[in-house]
């Protein structure tokens, strides 16, 4: 009986291809985040396909490089092939629907929350990146990294709103809404600031603002291991939908 084989080719930078009888049969792509990090995916509805486009692109980057992947917890049939290329369970994630409504909480007394301005954004978000980092870790943070870290080029502060304290930044919340529903992509509160219902202001603001806009519900991922994110979503009457695995392969994980 004759075998059909497949080849694995790189089309393209951080892309390849598997080939079967001049038709694609797989995809793998690997992107590298603001934050510094690769994240692989592979796109394929067969195992032996998805093993050699793994181990393709794995030998494809640097040999010291540290991988990650994201999988549905429920997708059993695909953690079990990133697990089999080397990968591990490294953080998980939950992930909610937040309804949005009418303003509910009561704003910190001497508080304001309001729109951001591009300098003392970055100022903020400097002071908020070097407590995480000292504390729990950036990696524990659900959200992608702003992307003016590290670079000076313009953003668009519309997208941030922020609470400001004596004419200083102490919070903010990112949300996206070129989606589906809007995503809550960040929020966080200067250390000092924290427990005195900042974050709560902040949360109850962009959702009533959603909620006139027309929106019923906004998206939002939080790392399980902060307790206190949790807490602050599910104050807000957020209900639970999926839990998110990040893996992680180091180097030297054999493929």
């Amino acid at each position: 009986m004759h075998t059909v084989r497949f080849t694995i080719s790189r089309v393209a930078d951080n892309q390849w291809h598997a080939i079967e009888n001049d038709l694609v049969v797989g995809r793998g792509h690997a992107t590298r985040r603001l934050d510094g990090r690769t994240f692989l995916s592979i796109d394929t509805w067969r195992d032996a396909v998805f093993h050699r486009l793994a181990a393709a692109m794995v030998a494809d980057q640097p040999h010291d490089q540290v991988q990650y992947t994201v999988v549905d917890e429920t997708d059993r049939d695909l953690l079990t092939n990133w697990v089999l290329a080397g990968f591990a369970t490294w953080r998980r994630e939950a992930e909610f629907a937040v309804p949005t409504g009418p303003s509910r909480a009561t704003v910190p007394s001497g508080v304001v929350i309001t729109t951001a301005d591009e300098a003392p954004l970055r100022e903020l978000d400097r002071a908020i990146r070097g407590e995480v980092d000292a504390a729990v870790g950036w990696h524990t943070m659900p959200a992608e990294v702003l992307p003016w870290q590290g670079g000076t080029r313009p953003i668009d502060p519309s997208k941030y709103t922020v609470a400001v304290r004596d004419g200083r930044y102490v919070g903010l919340v990112r949300v996206a809404t070129m989606t589906r529903r809007p995503r809550i992509g960040l929020v966080a509160v200067l250390a000092a600031e924290q427990r005195h219902g900042v974050g709560r202001a902040l949360l109850d603001h962009v959702l009533d603002g959603l909620h006139s806009w027309g929106f019923e519900a906004a998206t939002a991922e939080v790392d399980e291991t902060n307790t206190a994110a949790l807490a602050l979503f599910e104050g807000l009457g957020a209900r639970r939908t999926g839990t998110t695995l990040e893996l992680v392969r180091r180097p030297g994980k054999a493929v």
